[in-house]
């Protein structure tokens, strides 16, 4: 290896771990799309052969009928399921000064922003599919009554810290406690 290709090495591993631009809008990982599109989609799939396992057990003369009919369903519920499961592609959050904003919606968008001033303190959670998939959910908890915070799925592990570590810092720096 010549060094050349150790420096863009290093380069590349410089950028891969380096934090997301502060004050941009940064979507979800496509593994956390995946993620969360696979797992409505089996749930759907689930639910849709638990509706038909009835009408399949009861085999008379219609059942060759039946058994196609509750494939397509079956097909049908699995593919719907895949494509409500991938709203997550639909969502964007951005830290900045102010606080963390949060963008979702696929006709109908609708963008929460939590001012730094509000936050109480934050929680990471990983699943065990997300921990596998290097993902993370941020919880963001604020003195609000109505809404007492926001979640943000798919993030990624290290974006999740980062945004963590980001807005301890401001509640720090507000001279709040965690």
């Amino acid at each position: 290896m010549t060094s050349t290709e150790s420096n863009a090495a290093t380069e590349g591993a410089t950028v891969a771990e380096a934090p997301p631009a502060i004050g941009c809008w940064q979507a979800p990982p496509v593994r956390a799309v995946r993620l969360h599109a696979g797992f409505v989609a089996a749930m759907f799939a689930l639910c849709g052969a638990g509706a038909m396992a009835g009408p399949l057990l009861a085999m008379d003369e219609y059942g060759v009928a039946r058994f196609g009919i509750a494939s397509g369903v079956l097909v049908l519920a699995t593919a719907l399921g895949a494509w409500i499961g991938a709203r997550l592609r639909h969502q964007r959050w951005k830290l900045d000064a102010e606080g963390l904003w949060l963008r979702s919606g696929r006709l109908w968008w609708r963008e929460t922003r939590v001012p730094a001033s509000r936050v109480q303190h934050v929680d990471l959670k990983h699943g065990p599919l997300e921990r596998r998939s290097r993902l993370a959910t941020l919880v963001v908890h604020t003195a609000a009554v109505h809404l007492s915070g926001i979640t943000v799925r798919g993030l990624d592990e290290a974006d999740a810290q980062h945004l963590r570590d980001a807005l301890a810092r401001q509640l720090d720096d507000a001279g709040d406690a965690l």
